[in-house]
């Protein structure tokens, strides 16, 4: 009798081992901290200004429809409103995405991303074509991952997983050396938006209002983005914040070269 029990134990003590293997996996819950875009009404649309090369076009139209296949959230890539493109300025209420030959200073692509309270008022999205420019990272599936996982962070989400050795979980929000199976978001990425969303506010930040200071003429240098608050599985930062005035902040999310 004694020896069945101990099997039930040992049975049990190993499902409940499986189960929490598997939860991470199967509960994945990466919001950035609570930020979001205030909004009055579901879906709502956040408009993505296009200031892109010709090479970089059909790139980011590809992360605008993969993002607004959200049920909460809608994207529309809209004509960009930049001058000096390499600086690419922020523009109150949406989100400005540039490309330029940033220089060789350690990343392929950053999402700036200024909040008021948790609430995100404007955004940039820079892609780095001093990398983009190389063979290694002159390829679809690159493109793709970087500018569906900057985008990303410009809405609220956060990393699934951060270290680039780990198996692919099949979206951009996953770091990785192969972003073969990494380009798009998958299911945990939209649920995690439902999630983020589930509640309405009183105003809408994704429409024109007073720009936030702050960030405004960086051209990419990792010692103008503040402080550096979060750190990769490999060390490296992954996150910036730079404090600004009133208790507003400006965000810098990195993706960098290997």
């Amino acid at each position: 009798m004694k020896a069945v029990m101990f099997r039930r134990v040992v049975a049990i003590s190993s499902l409940v081992v499986a189960v929490q293997f598997l939860a991470p996996a199967a509960q994945a819950n990466h919001s950035w901290a609570g930020y979001h875009w205030a909004r009055t009404a579901n879906p709502f649309t956040v408009a993505l200004g296009d200031n892109v090369s010709s090479v970089w076009d059909p790139v980011l139209r590809a992360a605008a429809a993969d993002w607004g296949t959200s049920a909460v959230l809608d994207t529309t890539v809209v004509a960009g409103k930049l001058d000096l493109l390499k600086r690419c300025n922020p523009t109150s209420g949406r989100v400005e995405v540039c490309n330029s030959t940033y220089g060789q200073n350690g990343w392929l692509g950053i999402a700036q991303v200024w909040t008021t309270g948790t609430h995100i008022v404007q955004g940039t999205v820079k892609l780095n074509d001093s990398y983009f420019n190389m063979a290694k990272y002159n390829t679809p599936a690159w493109r793709a991952l970087v500018t569906c996982q900057e985008v990303g962070h410009t809405f609220g989400l956060d990393h699934q997983d951060e270290n680039f050795t780990n198996p692919n979980l099949g979206t951009c929000m996953d770091y990785t050396n192969d972003p073969t199976s990494n380009q798009h978001p998958n299911a945990h990425d939209y649920a995690e938006l439902a999630s983020i969303y589930s509640h309405l506010d009183t105003t809408n930040t994704a429409k024109s209002a007073a720009p936030l200071a702050g960030l405004a003429t960086t051209l990419g240098n990792v010692d103008e983005w503040g402080q550096a608050v979060r750190f990769g599985a490999n060390g490296r930062p992954v996150l910036f914040v730079q404090n600004l005035a009133g208790g507003d902040r400006a965000f810098t999310w990195v993706t960098w070269a290997d």
